[in-house]
């Protein structure tokens, strides 16, 4: 199946303000900046890799205006650089909306071979820094009293078993549980609390530095023959971040065609 044409805004997020983090680049972050701003979001965005978010910065100001986008670099395994990331949004939109946690850290070996730092590096990025931002964010969310919306980026690997991905398989499901056990708690000021899963999302990079008997394997489980477009995930966050998913909180959508 083909790739279906690039879904056009609709102003779904229209004067939001929106925290994003691992955003820089072409990946389901960067797709996710884009795809806010042209449903109408005002964006603040971090990435560990500093000349690659100001990069992307600089390309979507352009794009969309400066007073619409701003960054900072920001590693999730850092508290103070979240906690600085959270008060740039306010500081520069003097509200927050929607945060999307995207930050993940993945890795392959063989559980008998994993070292604690392999194990404790995948879980501390990809596990810890969405506990670290969902906790900024409910802070911010319960102050202002205005309600908001937390999109986690989870994995189906979260719930199904794949050799050589036992840490990142683990901090996936965590991800999942803190999402549910989450949700409870912040239905009561307002906020809901949701996650992506995606199976298989490439972009051009990785594509490059992927083996074409390891892709042609990988996108041999997707029903339709081929892995998704960054985008298409990011369709599903602007869903979960707007008002049509009013009615959904503690949920992981699976945005895949796996069938095996």
């Amino acid at each position: 199946m083909s790739t279906p044409d690039y879904v056009p805004g609709h102003g779904l997020l229209k004067d939001r303000t929106a925290v994003i983090t691992a955003a820089a680049g072409a990946g389901i972050g960067g797709a996710t900046a884009r795809r806010f701003l042209e449903e109408g979001a005002r964006i603040v965005i971090g990435d560990a890799h500093a000349r690659r978010l100001k990069e992307t910065e600089d390309a979507l100001a352009a794009e969309f205006g400066a007073d619409r986008v701003a960054s900072l670099p920001c590693d999730v395994t850092d508290e103070n650089q979240v906690a600085a990331l959270f008060a740039l949004a306010e500081q520069t939109h003097g509200r927050l909306d929607v945060v999307v946690n995207n930050a993940g850290l993945g890795g392959t070996a063989a559980l008998v071979d994993m070292t604690d730092e392999q194990w404790g590096k995948v879980l501390d990025v990809t596990l810890n820094g969405t506990f670290r931002c969902t906790r900024a964010a409910l802070r911010s969310f319960k102050a202002s009293g205005g309600g908001g919306v937390v999109v986690n980026n989870a994995s189906v690997v979260g719930w199904r078993a794949q050799t050589g991905q036992a840490h990142y398989a683990a901090a996936k499901a965590g991800v999942m549980a803190l999402t549910r056990c989450a949700a409870l708690e912040a239905a009561e000021f307002g906020v809901r609390i949701n996650a992506v899963a995606p199976s298989l999302a490439m972009h051009p990079h990785l594509v490059k530095v992927t083996s074409e008997e390891l892709l042609a394997e990988l996108t041999a489980r997707e029903a339709f023959g081929r892995y998704a477009e960054p985008w298409e995930v990011a369709n599903v966050i602007v869903f979960l971040a707007s008002g049509y998913s009013s009615y959904m909180t503690g949920e992981t959508v699976s945005v895949s065609s796996q069938h095996a």
